[in-house]
């Protein structure tokens, strides 16, 4: 995507990722690959293709979009919060696995980008991502190995250890390495993770944390740059009994990073990181850790950074999200819903009961079915308001809209839009999403976003 404009942009002196990378993809060629492009437009490339202002009505059902103006909004958002509170933001790029976006996030100001396991950070190394925090431990050794051979000056991976055996897989696999080759594999960077009662991964208590960033002290091949962790329920809430719970775990998430830093068990002159996931609690974390930020210079000068993870602010969306976020819940210009659903209506078998020619294949449904927003005879066509319908169940390739023929009328043929819940899994149903100015005032397509799951 590179249609944000220029003076809106945070220029960087060298980019963090391979600009020439980014460009490459307007140039692959649109084919039967890519089911959300007509096959009208074959044999174009993605850059033909939006040269020429096609409109959403040009396209076809089912569709995934993206909304430009929405996500332009919620990236100033984040960036403004940011700025303010003083934090850094690692987006996790599992959200879209598309470098286009990860290329205007860190246009953006972000430090680097997250992501979850080998597969993912090779495609970022392929797009010249420039750092990556994996909040993960590494444990196959091809991984381990290929982190080591790529870190360098243009790539660095910052990965997580939980426990005393991914201490030893790590150094015991970097030690064969070194055993079996000419030359000392690069020193790995890690963060100790803490886990708690928020029943993940992580080390369940402040004792296992001081053990492992022990060992990894004692390591000769790894190198320890700060603690994580993710501080979210398991329930995904909001209310007070859940950020209380976040706020818990926050204290001693903090309280363990002064124990390390005190018992010296960080790499001497390495700048350090607190990490969480931040997603329904910005404000707690910021308010809560930053005061490790203030306490740099007790820690030998070096800088500590508080780094959030959220990854889902970029495309929002209409249920799940929009519910947690805490721009919404205090409405401090909330973030936006920047994808939505299109499907057309194929059968109506019986009154109040339509059939809609996208499912599980094309829509996310973990964290919620669509919700039904707009109707209209046409995809880019005037659309109303659709009320008192609901999507009740979803198939692999059709969604069931229930509603009420006394109020509402549906027809074979009318196109339905579909807000979405949860980011995460919409994506990775579709290879190339269009980009649109603005789901409603301006329906140009202005790019195509190339995905990689």
């Amino acid at each position: 995507m590179d249609d944000l404009a220029q003076s809106e942009r945070t220029t960087l002196a060298s980019p963090a990722y391979a600009v020439d990378m980014i460009a490459n993809l307007g140039r692959v060629t649109l084919d039967w690959r890519h089911k959300a492009i007509p096959a009208t437009f074959h044999g174009q490339s993605a850059a033909e293709f939006t040269s020429r202002d096609v409109e959403l009505s040009q396209l076809q059902t089912p569709l995934l979009t993206l909304d430009l103006t929405a996500m332009t909004h919620n990236l100033k958002q984040i960036s403004a919060w940011g700025s303010a509170r003083g934090v850094l933001l690692s987006p996790h790029g599992t959200t879209t696995m598309a470098p286009q976006l990860w290329a205007e996030q860190l246009e953006r100001g972000a430090w680097g980008i997250t992501l979850a396991n080998y597969a993912q950070m090779r495609v970022a190394h392929a797009h010249g991502i420039a750092r990556v925090l994996l909040p993960n431990t590494l444990s196959d050794p091809r991984a381990i190995a290929w982190v080591s051979s790529v870190t360098g000056d243009d790539f660095e991976v910052v990965s997580w250890v939980d426990s005393l055996q991914s201490v030893e897989l790590l150094e015991t696999t970097l030690a064969q390495l070194a055993a079996s080759t000419e030359s000392m594999p690069t020193p790995l960077r890690v963060m100790v993770e803490l886990g708690g009662s928020v029943g993940r991964t992580g080390a369940r208590s402040i004792n296992e944390v001081l053990d492992i960033s022990r060992a990894v002290a004692a390591s000769t091949h790894l190198i320890l740059v700060g603690i994580g962790g993710y501080e979210g329920t398991p329930e995904h809430g909001a209310d007070e009994a859940a950020l209380q719970t976040v706020r818990d775990y926050l204290v001693q998430m903090f309280k363990a990073h002064k124990l390390i830093l005190a018992s010296g068990h960080y790499t001497a002159g390495e700048n350090l990181i607190l990490s969480t996931g931040g997603r329904a609690s910005f404000e707690d974390v910021a308010s809560m850790l930053s005061p490790a930020i203030d306490a740099g210079t007790g820690a030998g000068g070096r800088r500590i950074d508080v780094l959030i993870r959220s990854g889902d602010y970029l495309v929002h969306d209409d249920r799940f999200h929009r519910g947690i976020s805490h721009f919404a819940r205090q409405r401090i210009a909330p973030f936006r819903a920047a994808m939505h659903g299109w499907a057309r209506v194929v059968s109506q078998p019986e009154a109040g009961l339509a059939l809609l020619d996208g499912g599980k294949r094309d829509f996310p449904f973990d964290e919620g079915l669509p919700e039904p927003e707009m109707i209209g005879p046409d995809l880019g066509s005037e659309m109303t308001e659709l009320v008192g319908a609901s999507i009740v169940t979803q198939y692999d390739q059709h969604s069931f809209l229930r509603f009420d023929p006394a109020t509402t009328t549906v027809k074979v043929g009318d196109v339905i839009r579909l807000g979405l819940s949860h980011p995460c899994t919409a994506f990775d149903k579709w290879s190339l999403i269009p980009v649109l100015e603005d789901a409603v005032e301006d329906q140009r397509v202005v790019s195509l976003v190339h995905t990689f799951f």
